[in-house]
């Protein structure tokens, strides 16, 4: 298996970037766009446990978007063969300077890259 194929891993990377602008500007429709519609995918929040895309989609249009703010200081994408991806980030709210991660499984569908999997958490504020 091929690792980080330079032109798959541009793809990613650009469907990666796609989902970061769309999570800032609160694009629900990208954001949906972007996860597999599908019973089998799965994200994991800092307070919710989300099963299939219809969970997905529906925290997506309730979620608080009042600190969502971030800038993301690494990001570690890796791709395997030219069908599946890993990317994963850490991240700083620019309001309060509160540290996360976030993880995602991509996968190539028909339609094009699609997180399959997703994990965000925030580490404990500082002392």
């Amino acid at each position: 298996m091929d690792i980080n194929i330079p032109t798959i891993k541009a793809e990613v990377e650009a469907a990666f970037r796609r989902y970061e602008a769309a999570l800032m500007g609160n694009d629900v429709a990208v954001l949906n766009e972007l996860f597999w519609e599908s019973g089998e995918t799965i994200r994991y929040g800092p307070q919710e446990a989300l099963y299939g895309f219809q969970e997905i989609s529906g925290y997506r249009s309730t979620r608080d978007v009042s600190d969502i703010a971030r800038e993301l200081t690494r990001t570690v994408i890796t791709t395997y063969g030219t069908d599946h991806a890993t990317a994963f980030t850490e991240y700083r709210r620019l309001s309060n300077g509160r540290r996360g991660r976030q993880s995602q499984t991509w996968v190539r569908m028909p339609a094009g890259w699609r997180v399959v999997a997703a994990h965000v958490s925030l580490l404990p504020a500082p002392d």
